[in-house]
């Protein structure tokens, strides 16, 4: 891909939430689509993470792209965006290595400092990230994969709703991988990525696989939204409680139907931490040379069933879960 620059459709390609004058920004946490509500939690988290940034004379600048519609040039445009505000560190998943991993060696070599989170963990050698905050994606798709066949699951569906994001990739196949130990097969739905946040086209995508495949009786996906959709699918096919449903993250909706016992898991990688720990971790190094001995430093994965989802309801109530 290229990495050209294209300021003047930039400019309206981004969102940037920040008091920061270019110039004088300390920190660049750089996310996903606006339009994605996951990244509420991270941004929580960065917020508390900013009012010690702030109380040390430091700032930050919470970048997002608009859409998914052009990922990973979007991304690489942020980044150089970034470098040229005049950031000493950037903290950034990253989910397409072909275009991030160019774009974070270029500001790596002009010496700013990387923090990576949320994705990119078998990647952040490669452009010398400080470290990782995250949660092992393959380990939770294995996980994920386990707990469905233990639960009786023969064939299970795994929906990815950006193909070719490496930590959506790697969960599919964790998933994949942890099923067939458990003596269960795996179908791995990908959608195109105009999808991504569209829940009626999501759930028409994944109800045609049902009505194709009657022998699906599990379904996960990767973000809470798409498990809202999916469970309208299962809804609309009459078999709510006959196909099981797993999702990675939680919402509102997906702990209510976990404590009515019409989902049967969530995976919780915990957003909150992620933009809390790589903000603060990395203004620390930034400001007073610090850095945290393990690396990486993981937040996840945790089941949340109906043995434990009181306490993750909670957290939710409070926007960090």
């Amino acid at each position: 891909m290229s990495f050209t620059k294209k300021i003047a459709t930039a400019a309206m390609a981004f969102m940037l939430a920040s008091s920061a004058h270019a110039g004088d920004t300390d920190i660049a946490v750089i996310v996903g689509s606006a339009q994605d509500g996951f990244w509420n939690m991270v941004k929580k988290g960065v917020d508390d993470a900013s009012l010690m940034v702030k109380a040390n004379g430091g700032t930050v600048n919470f970048m997002q792209t608009q859409n998914y519609d052009n990922f990973g040039p979007d991304l690489a445009s942020l980044i150089e965006q970034a470098v040229a505000q005049g950031a000493k560190g950037i903290a950034i998943p990253n989910w397409l290595p072909e275009s991030e991993t160019p774009a974070l060696k270029a500001a790596r070599d002009k010496g700013v400092v990387i923090i990576s989170f949320n994705a990119g963990q078998s990647e952040m050698d490669n452009y010398g990230s400080l470290n990782y905050f995250g949660s092992d994606e393959y380990l939770a798709g294995v996980e994920g994969g386990k707990y469905l066949a233990s639960h009786g699951a023969k064939k299970i569906l795994c929906h990815i709703q950006n193909p070719g994001a490496v930590n959506l990739e790697t969960r599919c196949k964790g998933v994949q991988d942890g099923a067939k130990k458990a003596g269960a097969d795996t179908f791995i739905l990908r959608v195109p990525a105009n999808l991504d946040q569209d829940m009626n086209g999501t759930s028409e995508a994944i109800k045609s696989e049902l009505i194709a495949d009657p022998s699906i009786d599990a379904v996960i996906t990767l973000a809470a939204w798409a498990a809202d959709a999916a469970a309208s699918s299962i809804d609309q096919q009459s078999k709510t409680g006959k196909i099981q449903l797993g999702t990675f993250d939680m919402s509102a909706s997906v702990l209510d139907r976990i404590s009515k016992g019409t989902q049967t898991f969530a995976i919780d990688q915990q957003p909150y931490l992620q933009g809390f720990l790589a903000t603060s971790m990395l203004f620390a190094n930034l400001k007073f040379g610090t850095a945290i001995g393990t690396k990486p430093v993981l937040t996840g994965p945790a089941i949340v069933d109906k043995t434990n989802v009181a306490s993750a309801i909670e957290g939710v109530k409070l926007g960090a879960r």
